[in-house]
């Protein structure tokens, strides 16, 4: 006969509570569920609209079985806060009496959880973290804060969670939160903010998690203007899909930066040097001058008829106004809408000076003449900007034109098309072009601003890029992601500066993360060995892991298929995720090779399960992503399989730098001499 669990046990204490405010949560839910809205709405329009409301609502309200209600509890002295105890959770839920059971991390009194420390309490007595287990509280650990007879030691409960093996998408930090990312987290609205984060320093998470405090801070502001968080394609976003839905945050829009310039289709790709050219800075000027070069002064008085009289507005009057409006710093397109009222204006002052008394109906018929058409067409015709760029593209003296003096003969030739195309529809566009027909969209018509967008792995942009980017958040702030060891691009930032002055936030506030909490400590040693040759004067990652981590070198006589697939059957002897990283054109072989040993595995972004858990990842889309266990085929064929050595350099540390438990690296071929201790 079992022994009778004692009633003051505290992990029994603190199992009721949890039953009890998964009880609250599920009432909460019911009450929403319940409502009904028939004879509060005054039009089928709100009726949507409340409709869809209450929808979101009941989404937000879902309790996840395997995700805990609440991971922490802060005791306060009993001299303030009146002695309260709050438990900290990923949402607020109440009691029926509406007194909150558990408290949700982004409210104020919530930080100490994350901020409090022996050396700054913050009025806590006791912080207490708990540990779970498919859901279910199995442990806990106290801290006493105030207690100055405590020492202050590592939270063994906060490392078995960072460390915790995963399958499925990139979950959330909430209860790993450290002081340095929270400070982050919570940083006012009104600023950009960029953060530099090496390897395993949790800058993503800190991003999505920032999101979620904000909209919790400024609900009101960012639903009415919106929230966007770009990352750097879609497996990255499929990745990291789910950590705002975790937190309760459902309407933040995802998007790469690709899907934000989708003017047109792109199915072609540059060279590494045209890229380079068509991402620079200066391509905005060209531009520019390409959209305003349409512009002519009128030459001939323009005639007005209207009834039996005729309205005479000489051409120095017309040249005055075309003048006024491009001085003006207005769109092409608004300029180009008020020139025919400008001129109706001038039309109308003449009536005026004659003894009529017309009205605006009279301005409004004056701009729609035709002869006022007819001028606005000849002056100010409309711009189509995909046919500017095909123009730009195709017709070398046109491209001279617009360029000279901002691009060399060199440049311009690297820009035009060997065959120019014949229609927007044939040309086969790059993912340059494309951003270079975003920028002459905006200066034909103002992009739409947002209130806040999140860039993750900013580095790669181009300054085309980061304008397209900037151009989404004109009137809103940014929070701005990245590593400038992990520019992968022939165009990668060379300085956080520069880039966030590309994105019209110069001056913004950089933040850098040192503190390596993914990364065991024997991989990140061996992956910064290259920081020396690739990004000189960047510090390395330090990682806080007491584990140091599975790291294992195998050398192979000759390439061998086989070994690799060995490789991951070791790794596969472990719980959690497991990579097989390898250059690009590695990829189809390996392919090939696993599945004559009948092992399954995932293409990046798709999600892990408990039955499939190998995910084969070309090394060009592997930065983002984490697994636990990681195999690196080939470092040398990584490095290689890049334009240049320090890309090829910065490609391998991204790759490097994947494992979160343990590395493996099968090389036939001598690695990197970068390497080398």
């Amino acid at each position: 006969m079992s022994a009778a669990v004692p009633t003051d046990d505290p992990l029994v204490r603190e199992r009721a509570h949890l039953t009890s405010s998964r009880a609250a949560l599920r009432t909460m839910r019911e009450e929403v569920e319940a409502l009904d809205i028939k004879d509060v709405t005054a039009n089928w329009v709100n009726s949507i609209v409340l409709e869809r409301q209450i929808e979101d609502r009941i989404k937000a309200l879902a309790d996840l079985s395997h995700t805990p209600l609440f991971f922490g509890r802060l005791d306060y002295l009993p001299s303030t806060q009146h002695g309260q105890r709050f438990y900290i959770g990923r949402r607020h839920v109440h009691d029926a009496h509406g007194d909150p059971m558990v408290i949700d991390w982004r409210a104020p009194v919530s930080q100490p959880y994350y901020q409090a420390s022996k050396k700054d309490p913050q009025d806590v007595g006791l912080r207490r973290r708990f540990g779970y287990t498919g859901g279910e509280l199995t442990a806990y650990e106290d801290e006493r804060l105030s207690d100055p007879a405590e020492v202050e030691r590592t939270s063994r409960l906060l490392q078995a969670e960072i460390e915790r093996p995963r399958v499925g998408p990139m979950r959330d930090i909430v209860a790993t939160i450290q002081p340095e990312q929270d400070e982050i987290v919570r940083s006012d609205l009104s600023g950009t903010l960029c953060v530099q984060g090496g390897p395993g320093t949790g800058k993503t998470a800190v991003g999505l998690h920032r999101v979620a405090y904000l909209l919790y801070a400024h609900r009101e502001r960012l639903a009415r203007t919106g929230t966007l968080v770009i990352g750097p394609n879609r497996s990255f976003l499929q990745y990291i899909e789910q950590v705002l839905p975790a937190l309760g945050e459902l309407e933040v829009k995802q998007a790469t930066v690709d899907d934000l310039v989708a003017h047109v289709e792109v199915r072609g790709a540059d060279e590494a040097a045209t890229a380079v050219v068509k991402g620079d800075a200066r391509m905005a000027e060209v531009l520019r001058r390409a959209v305003w070069s349409h512009v002519t002064l009128p030459a001939e008085p323009l005639m007005v008829v209207r009834g039996s009289r005729r309205w005479r507005v000489p051409a120095y009057e017309l040249e005055e106004i075309v003048r006024e409006l491009t001085a003006r710093d207005i769109r092409y397109g608004a300029a180009r809408e008020a020139l025919p009222q400008r001129v109706a204006h001038a039309v109308l002052v003449r009536m005026e000076q004659a003894g009529e008394a017309p009205d605006d109906r009279v301005q409004n018929a004056v701009a729609r003449n035709a002869a006022v058409k007819a001028l606005v067409k000849e002056c100010w015709p409309a711009v189509d900007p995909a046919k500017l760029v095909l123009r730009l593209l195709g017709d070398a003296e046109f491209l001279a034109e617009h360029a000279q003096g901002v691009l060399s003969e060199e440049e311009q030739k690297l820009l035009l098309w060997a065959k120019p195309a014949r229609s927007v529809k044939t040309a086969k566009w790059s993912a340059a072009d494309a951003v270079l027909i975003d920028e002459a969209t905006d200066l034909v018509e103002r992009t739409h601003s947002l209130g806040h967008v999140v860039l993750d792995e900013a580095q790669d942009l181009s300054p085309m890029q980061y304008r397209a980017v900037g151009r989404r958040c004109t009137t809103g702030s940014a929070t701005v992601l990245g590593d400038l060891a992990q520019g992968t691009t022939p165009w990668a930032t060379a300085s956080w500066e520069q880039a966030l002055t590309h994105l019209g936030k110069p001056g913004s506030r950089v933040e850098e993360l040192t503190a390596g909490f993914r990364v065991p400590t024997d991989v990140i040693a061996y992956a910064s060995r290259l920081l020396p040759h690739m990004a000189p004067g960047l510090a390395p990652v330090e990682s806080v892991r007491e584990n140091p981590g599975d790291f294992e070198l195998r050398e192979l006589a000759a390439p061998s298929d086989a070994a690799v697939v060995a490789a991951c059957v070791d790794a596969l002897a472990h719980e959690g995720s497991i990579g097989l990283i390898a250059a690009d054109a590695r990829i189809a072989p390996l392919a090939q090779a696993l599945a004559e040993a009948g092992l399954a595995y995932l293409s990046p972004g798709e999600e892990t399960t408990a039955e499939s858990r190998l995910t084969l990842v070309p090394a060009s889309l592997a930065k983002g992503l984490e697994y636990d266990y990681v195999v690196l085929d080939e470092p040398a064929a990584v490095v290689d399989g890049e334009p240049d050595e320090r890309t090829g350099l910065r490609r391998l540390y991204v790759a490097l730098t994947r494992a979160v438990s343990g590395l493996t690296i099968i090389h036939a071929a001598p690695l990197p001499g970068q390497l080398a201790p």
